[in-house]
């Protein structure tokens, strides 16, 4: 389970990834800032808010050389305009809601700000009448388009890669193809009528195909090479491939994805921890003991990351957690640890993988990357494309991203992620991963129809689903808890994806069904056995019920146990795989296995019992037809009810369903057997897996869908009156605030600010509020005139359509200046914070924050006097107080 971590100092920058800074950059930069004048330098800090991997920003000023040598832009660009700005009459149309450089790791954005910046961004395109200014326009327009269009061919194509890349090294733990090392069995063995498809298990014969068997069985006992010698061989050929394959995944994801390795220039300098005086010479500041429990480290490829893509989505900042490193490092440690056997899937990690490619190619379009609201819109429709990839199923990606990741969703979004699922799901269909010409390979039609008197086992199979649901996940977190995090294992993760993996092996080679891979096993699981047909999916054709159903049955019911428990206890290790399938039968499918499993047993137990009294009333509607019954319809059901109990998602399951089947004839069962789980599930357990995680990882997720009781609670028991400020009757100078901001680090507010305040008779009055930030990158641009006196002032009211200024901090920008003063941090002051009187109810503030997208709220008293800030980590805190309570 993605975890977040220990805030240590000294992670390597990576020079490749987008805008680091190396690790001599990164030097030159610390030492230009303590170096000047009479500043001190801040001491080395550890905040449990924020990560070691923040980096220190450039805080000298840039010359323009540099800045066109480089081409690297300045960390104020966030907010720069693009289409030229007039800086001699710039302060006339700076903004009302203040300037932003860029956000750092783990704090939230300013919903409010980039959406008055994207407003004031069309205002200007709207000026323009000329046929000019008309192309621009509609070129703006269509850059979404653009982008959603190439997320959803990228994602096709990496999908296409891992899907083939898993498939060949899952067989390669069996043997090898004689006509090329490169084909998987599949392929090496292919038929061309898929309903006489075989599994690729030792059992199926094919002259092409060699099994290690063949190959070593001579060198363990000449002339003898059947029976426990050659079942030897396997085994072992089969475990040390398998333990190879997760060991290198989890190595992988380790030392390529692990938080304190990321560095990036949007990262704040003075808020990261690695900021610390690299002069000896120079004397630091002491810093307070601090007790506040450090913050883990969170590898980034590990897991399915829906939960931190649903984090993000939010609004929360992770930078690298969509990079290209996390990209590669997830897309090929994906195909490793799915390939090794161990009961996870490779469908849920695609919506991560989907949104690090729409992450990276919204970049080069300043549209959206210096907006990171509008950033947000392509990851909900990359989320979609995930999902379609995954499922073969563009309309449930488009519901997955609507019901389960996405935090704000308009309907232009919808479009767009719809647009962009089409041309995914078509583009892997062309494709054709599996040489079936299906885009996932458990896509299964069913020729019969459903009947009344199975609503009632459709239904038992809810009741299953909710209570294995609520169960995997309340027994997958106390694992997590008591075990991976309470014991010796959570120091060496490396060791404990090799004893899962050895178990694994040990528990499933002897077990047909729990050995095959997971898409394989979902995929007869679910097939309907026609008359005729020579394929009997792996024995699980019953033909005769009293003969052959015991047999089959145990053995499936072993597969259930054994694959639900090792999923509850892989659930979390340090590898990318995901739980969206297992549900469906990955991990992912893990979970749909399990599903699949229960589903196929109680399907041929009723198949048995229609055998047995096909004259009964109760099977009136089957007039006497034995293969009345179709248990993979069941095992269908099955899956989709367990995957609902443990994800709690609802209707984008149940298209995602339809559109597997290629049918709506089985939306009644398939919508109630969803519907009984989900209830089931929230009767035992109210939090899905996703939102368990978040809360175990401490990710801060605000849950608009959940409602919260008030009580007698006011605005004045959250209200933080402790928060410094500024008062403009005092003289601040650049020392002064920079020890105001070394204290409100120190006190673990990084994600904070400062109110404004100016004496007004009796109280005090607010004049604006500054972000820390933001306060930080302006000192750094007046650091050598430490005793100079800083400047707060309204700067007139707001002009739509204004350019948004990006700052003053480059030798080319200051030459375009002319009177403005660097040292008024007007700016950079949000002149028009949202407030809210402290007699307001609670439910106000939560919709400030989740309607509005606030990231504080300032709170005054009846008479306009300011009383105390609320910002949204505190909101956070103070809900997960509050839940606790009442719960």
């Amino acid at each position: 389970m993605s975890e977040t971590a220990s805030l240590r100092t000294g992670g390597p920058a990576s020079i490749a990834s987008y805008g680091a800074l190396t690790r001599t950059d990164r030097a030159k930069s610390k030492s230009a800032f303590i170096s000047r004048g009479r500043l001190s330098t801040l001491s080395r800090l550890t905040m449990p808010e924020y990560s070691a991997s923040a980096p220190t920003s450039p805080h000298s000023p840039r010359s323009f050389k540099d800045s066109i040598l480089t081409s690297r832009r300045p960390i104020s660009s966030y907010d720069q305009s693009g289409d030229g700005v007039d800086y001699q009459n710039a302060e006339m149309d700076v903004k009302t809601n203040g300037i932003r450089v860029w956000y750092s790791s783990f704090t939230s954005i300013d919903w409010l700000h980039d959406t008055i910046k994207d407003s004031a961004r069309h205002s200007r395109l709207r000026r323009h009448k000329s046929t000019r200014g008309i192309l621009l326009r509609e070129l703006d327009r269509s850059i979404g388009w653009v982008i959603v269009t190439i997320v959803g061919l990228l994602t096709a194509v990496v999908a296409f890669l891992i899907v083939r890349s898993e498939q060949w090294l899952f067989d390669i733990k069996e043997g090898y193809c004689r006509e090329g090392w490169l084909m998987a069995r599949r392929f090496c063995c292919a038929v061309k009528d898929d309903s006489a498809y075989r599994s690729s298990l030792p059992e199926s014969p094919c002259p092409a195909w060699r099994t290690w068997a063949d190959v070593f069985g001579p060198m363990v006992k000449e002339g003898n090479r059947m029976g426990f010698e050659a079942e030897m061989v396997e085994y072992v050929a089969y475990a040390l491939v398998a333990l190879s394959l997760a060991v290198v995944s989890s190595l992988l994801t380790l030392n390529l994805t692990a938080s304190t390795s990321f560095v990036t220039r949007k990262d704040s300098g003075v808020l990261s921890p690695e900021f610390a005086d690299l002069d000896a010479g120079v004397k630091t500041l002491p810093a307070p003991a601090r007790s506040e429990q450090r913050r883990k480290v969170l590898y980034y490829a590990a897991g399915s990351g829906i939960p931190e893509i649903k984090t993000i989505l939010s609004g929360f900042v992770i930078h690298g957690y969509l990079g290209g490193r996390t990209l590669f490092t997830k897309s090929v440690g994906l195909a490793l640890s799915v390939a090794s056997g161990l009961s996870l899937g490779k469908e849920g990690p695609f919506v991560h993988i989907a949104s690090c490619i729409g992450n990276i190619v919204s970049r080069f379009f300043g549209k959206y990357e210096n907006n990171e609201a509008k950033r947000r819109e392509i990851l909900s429709a990359a989320s979609a494309a995930g999902v379609a990839v995954a499922f073969g199923a563009p309309i449930g990606g488009v519901l997955f991203s609507l019901e389960e990741v996405s935090y704000f969703f308009p309907a232009k979004v919808m479009w767009r992620s719809f647009f962009c699922a089409m041309v995914a799901a078509m583009t892997l269909k062309l494709l054709d991963p599996f040489g079936s010409g299906k885009l996932v390979l458990f896509q299964v039609t069913y020729d019969k129809d459903w009947h009344a008197y199975e609503l009632i086992f459709f239904l038992l199979l809810g009741v299953f689903g909710g209570v294995w649901g609520a169960y995997f996940s309340k027994l997958n977190v106390r694992w997590t808890r008591y075990v991976r995090n309470g014991t010796w294992l959570k120091a060496h993760p490396v060791f404990e994806v090799f004893l899962v993996t050895l178990l694994t092996t040990i528990l499933c080679f002897v077990n047909p069904y729990t050995r095959m891979g997971m898409t394989e096993l979902v995929y007869n699981l679910f097939a309907e056995c026609r008359p005729g047909s020579a394929n009997s999916h792996e024995g699980l054709c019953v033909l005769n019920p009293p003969e052959q159903a015991m047999p089959v049955i145990r053995a499936i019911f072993v597969a259930l146990i054994v694959k639900g428990a090792l999923t509850i206890i892989t659930f979390g290790i340090k590898l990318p795989a995901g739980i969206f399938i297992p549900s469906l039968g990955g991990k992912s499918l893990k979970l749909a296995a399990v599903g699949a499993c229960a589903g196929r047993i109680l399907g041929i137990l009723v198949q048995w019992m229609q055998f047995s009294h096909p004259d009964s009333p109760i099977f009136a509607s089957c007039k006497g037809d034995l293969d009345c019954v179709v248990p993979g319809l069941y095992a269908m059901v099955g899956a989709a009810a367990t995957l609902s109990g443990v994800t709690r998602t609802t209707v984008s399951l149940a298209v995602i369903m339809f559109e597997l089947t290629d049918t709506l004839t089985y939306t009644v069962p398939v919508i109630l057997s969803v519907l009984v789980a989900k209830t089931v599930a929230d009767a035992l357990e109210p939090k899905g897996i996703y939102d368990l995680v978040i809360d175990l990882s401490e990710l801060p997720y605000l849950d608009a869908k959940h409602t919260h009781l008030w009580g007698n609670l006011q605005i004045d028991d959250v209200t933080d009156r402790n928060v410094d400020v500024i008062r403009l009757e005092f003289e601040n100078t650049v020392k002064t605030l920079r020890d105001q901001l070394q204290a409100l680090i120190l006190a673990g507010h990084s994600d904070g600010g400062f109110p404004i305040l100016r004496a007004n008779g009796e109280g005090q009055r607010m004049v604006g509020y500054i972000g820390a930030n933001e306060l930080e990158h302006a000192l750094s641009i007046v650091a050598d005139d430490a005793d100079r006196a800083i400047s707060f002032h309204s700067v007139g009211p707001y002009e739509h359509g204004g350019p948004m200024m990006a700052s003053f901090s480059s030798e080319a920008e200051s030459a375009m200046q002319g009177a403005l003063d660097s040292f008024d941090f007007s700016p950079y002051m949000d002149q028009a914070p949202i407030t809210v009187q402290s007699n307001s109810p609670l439910e106000l503030v939560h919709q400030f924050f989740i309607k509005l997208g606030a990231r504080y709220v300032v709170v005054i008293d009846t008479d306009g006097f300011y009383e105390g800030v609320i910002d949204k980590k505190t909101w956070l805190a103070f809900l997960g107080q509050l839940d606790e309570k009442t719960s």
